[in-house]
């Protein structure tokens, strides 16, 4: 996957965490904590391409 591609899709998903973790005032509900598993996969993602980029 590109990264601008992702990194779009980081930033959404940042956005749709901070939107959760408002929504129930707790960085514990199992909706945050999904979002935020969901965040750290495209981060690793991310750093993967990155890398992968690197070593090319």
């Amino acid at each position: 996957m590109e990264c601008l591609d992702l990194m779009s899709q980081i930033e959404d998903a940042r956005q749709q965490l901070y939107r959760i973790q408002m929504e129930y005032d707790s960085l514990l509900h199992p909706e945050v904590i999904q979002q935020s598993i969901v965040l750290d996969g495209l981060i690793n993602q991310y750093n993967r391409a990155k890398v992968g980029k690197v070593m090319n």
